[in-house]
């Protein structure tokens, strides 16, 4: 079954003057236009491809890579607003996404860029887009378990911290004092789970939390180890470096470096002086 406002992989069933027509089952043959037919395709190749429907409501595919698929969140342009509505730069040159008045949060300006959810029109069938995001959001309580990786999508800056979209489903924070990265609104990051509120609220870290992230595969201590290498087997880190100095080099909080060395230290890997770490020789 097609899935519009996705990727969908299909068979290349003929080959045209102006493309190819793949086979849309149930919904029959789908145009890919000649401009974006892969080059040496033939026909019985499968192509993965990105159905939507043209300006005459026909299915069409693309290999364009679209910002924003149905069922996601993404900040997109707004590139003209007529008596209809605004339309938006998703990345598909032959179409903008279509955001009618009535699914404006507020009146979206030409120039404009604006969180959005793009989403099948129940009436049309046809991919538009709302900036009301919260209505599209999961109101349910979140299932997720402590340290559990998630994708998220940045969205506002506060005096805690950032906002951020999980999963395409919930609302989360990310803390200003837990940030040892640059990031802005618009940015899509990998995170981790950190506490699921009473509030269903989602509190959100940017690295592994506690132990897992000292001594975990891809870990903070083998980051250090490899950093010691790097340095001849010295560092002049320690319990009285500054916890501004250890984020610029390490991107963890102070806490989380005391942990790391004090691991590698336990498994004799280095030694802890007054003057920094040091690599046990062999």
């Amino acid at each position: 079954m097609i899935q519009v406002g996705q990727y969908n992989t299909l068979r290349v069933v003929k080959a045209v003057d102006f493309g190819v027509y793949l086979d849309g089952g149930d919904t029959g043959e789908i145009l890919l236009p000649g401009k974006y037919v892969p080059q040496n395709t033939n026909v019985d190749d499968e192509i993965e491809v990105f159905i939507y429907h043209d300006s005459e409501d026909r299915l069409i595919a693309t290999t364009e890579e679209p910002y924003i698929m149905v069922g996601e969140f993404a900040f997109l342009e707004t590139k003209m607003v007529n008596h209809v509505g605004a339309f938006l730069d998703w990345g598909i040159t032959a179409k903008d996404l279509f955001v009618p008045f009535a699914e404006q949060r507020a009146t979206m300006r030409e120039g404009g860029i604006y969180l959005v959810y793009a989403f099948l029109d129940e009436m049309t069938g046809r991919i538009v887009a709302s900036s009301k995001v919260d209505k599209f959001l999961d109101n349910t309580p979140p299932q997720y378990t402590l340290n559990q990786e998630v994708e998220l999508l940045v969205v506002q800056e506060t005096e805690l911290g950032y906002k951020v979209i999980v999963d395409n489903k919930h609302w989360g924070m990310i803390y200003k004092n837990e940030i040892f990265t640059a990031i802005e609104a618009g940015d899509f990051v990998t995170g981790y789970i950190k506490k699921v509120r009473d509030d269903d609220k989602l509190d959100i870290s940017l690295q592994p939390v506690g132990y897992k992230q000292a001594v975990g595969d891809g870990s903070l201590s083998q980051r250090i180890m490899q950093q010691l290498q790097q340095a001849n087997g010295f560092l002049p880190y320690g319990d009285k470096t500054d916890a501004q100095v250890i984020a610029d080099a390490f991107g963890c909080s102070k806490k989380n470096f005391k942990k790391a060395i004090g691991a590698l230290y336990k498994a004799k890997q280095i030694v802890i002086t007054p003057q920094g770490i040091k690599i046990v020789a062999e």
